[in-house]
């Protein structure tokens, strides 16, 4: 009979507990998907009578019922959806890790969640993503653009794209993707108007325009004698939607903190104009975070060594 053992770790090393055979768990599964035990036996390929025999050793195990049983319909009851969203959600990691380690992840396909900054992913991004997505059709996106922090576990996320070091990343794996330097900017119609700010303690006599997240504005950037710092402008202006802070910049309302990779464009045509550059010369790392259990998921694993070898190019600046 197979067994599998769960490994704990103290600081006295390794030790080993044996648990119960899991040859029930699949049994289970298909039952759960069924309508009859007739049915999953059919679809198992065994007989009606192992299908149960299986299902009551398992209950017997666990001390609880799975299922509710009628002559006409078989249904699991509440503990048994529990224990079937984590048995079938444990299978399909495990499906998923074989077809990584068989496919070498030439193929990627199925779904991929990608959540992103708004105006990173719309402009650096999305063109990179819909480029992968035309090589390998077989891959599915569901693309979200927002500026909040989520929960790639809580929200069903596969992958996520963070501007700086995730400090809760239990749970998460992480890789760096490139860096980022974060400059303050205005038109220069304010500009004219408002004479820029030679030091970062003049920034409180301007208008701010700064991002906003879970009903408070965000701080900014900056290095302040030669320590990375947060700074806090007048929070003239919140707006939770990067492209629209940068047009609020342009249109006169005040100064702005963006990645300069989204400034550029405008910096090069005279729209916009850069102040206090000495004190924003820092890099903010940007990251690719996925759940842990994710891993080895081939449409994972190849998006994000793609992206990893385009930052390496500075595609991503």
């Amino acid at each position: 009979m197979e067994y599998v053992c769960r490994v704990f770790v103290n600081n006295m090393g390794f030790f080993m507990l044996p648990l119960e055979p899991l040859s029930g768990i699949a049994t289970f599964v298909v039952s759960a998907q069924s309508v009859s035990f007739t049915e999953a036996a059919e679809r198992l390929g065994i007989s009606k009578s192992a299908v149960g025999k299986s299902i009551a050793r398992l209950e017997e195990r666990l001390g609880v019922k799975l299922f509710h049983r009628t002559t006409r319909k078989l249904t699991l009851s509440a503990d048994g959806q529990a224990y079937f969203a984590a048995c079938s959600a444990a299978l399909n990691e495990i499906t998923a890790a074989e077809a990584a380690l068989t496919s070498g992840g030439k193929n990627p396909s199925g779904r991929l969640r990608i959540d992103m900054p708004v105006a990173f992913g719309r402009k650096v991004m999305l063109p990179i993503l819909l480029k992968i997505g035309r090589k390998y059709p077989a891959l599915e996106f569901t693309l979200t653009f927002t500026d909040r922090l989520v929960d790639p576990i809580e929200e069903g996320i596969d992958l996520a794209i963070r501007f700086g070091d995730p400090k809760d990343s239990t749970g998460l794996v992480a890789r760096r993707l490139t860096a980022q330097r974060w400059a303050i900017c205005a038109s220069p119609t304010y500009l004219r108007q408002n004479p820029p700010p030679q030091h970062l303690d003049e920034v409180q006599n301007h208008h701010g325009i700064v991002g906003y997240r879970s009903g408070q504005p965000l701080s900014w950037r900056v290095n302040i004698h030669g320590v990375p710092s947060r700074f806090v402008p007048p929070p003239t202006h919140q707006i939770d939607d990067g492209i629209a802070i940068i047009d609020a910049a342009i249109a006169g309302l005040g100064l702005c903190q963006m990645p300069l990779s989204l400034l550029q464009e405008h910096l090069d045509a005279g729209s916009l104009v850069t102040v206090l550059d000495d004190c924003t010369q820092d890099l903010i790392e940007v990251y690719a975070v996925w759940p842990a259990a994710s891993h080895l998921r081939p449409k994972i694993r190849y998006v994000v060594d793609e992206l990893i070898e385009l930052g390496s190019q500075g595609m991503l600046d």
